[in-house]
């Protein structure tokens, strides 16, 4: 075994699994790293894990393996129950929005790092105006995205036992509305800039 990689065999049911975990950028493989490879292997999501190690259930998902006595070739034991596939084909619609919000996440990341870089003066000021009004489409665009994300997500009606999914799903509409928040700041930020060339403008007229 590389010093990166740590092998233990988890038992569920009557199946036991051998789960390879390896290190990432220096951390030590932690238990969220184990329950992510578990779902993966068996299908049962990590709020319907019991992870146990010598008749202990393990509960601290950011806390390294080895914190808990956990090491190469241990045996582990694992309880619960696989998703409905009616909830798991929601889970999926989900992960697909999941994706929409970080590529438009993405896109309003590039605006506000050239709305950075006009605002350090990159730019010619005849043509910042016009690269501000692009840069404030671009925004808006990027606000009317994360709000048909919003309905979209809205329009998904769980059943109470889709715990799984009720979670992600309020972990989703908590993300886009940061993401909205983001884009009333950057359009603020944007408006701003644009009344600071129009005042040094009407004075240089002057």
């Amino acid at each position: 075994m590389s010093d990166n990689t740590l092998t233990v065999t988890v038992a569920y049911g009557t199946t036991k699994h051998s789960i390879t975990l390896t290190a990432q950028d220096g951390h030590e493989p932690s238990l969220k790293d184990l329950s992510d490879a578990l779902t993966e292997a068996t299908g049962v999501p990590t709020p319907s894990q019991k992870i146990i190690f010598k008749g202990k259930s393990l509960k601290e998902m950011e806390e390294s393996l080895s914190s808990f006595g956990v090491k190469q070739g241990c045996k582990l034991m694992m309880i619960g129950k696989r998703n409905s596939p009616e909830e798991e084909a929601e889970l999926k619609k989900l992960k697909d929005i999941e994706k929409s919000v970080e590529q438009t996440a993405k896109k309003l990341e590039k605006v506000d790092g050239e709305l950075t870089g006009l605002k350090n003066g990159f730019l010619a000021k005849e043509l910042q105006v016009e690269a501000l009004n692009k840069l404030d489409h671009r925004v808006k665009v990027a606000a009317e995205q994360f709000m048909k994300i919003l309905e979209e997500v809205d329009a998904l009606g769980l059943p109470e036992s889709f715990g799984d999914c009720k979670t992600k799903k309020k972990g989703l509409v908590k993300s886009v509305q940061g993401f909205l928040a983001q884009c009333d700041k950057i359009e603020a930020g944007i408006s701003d800039h644009l009344a600071k060339i129009q005042t040094k403008n009407l004075a240089l007229a002057e």
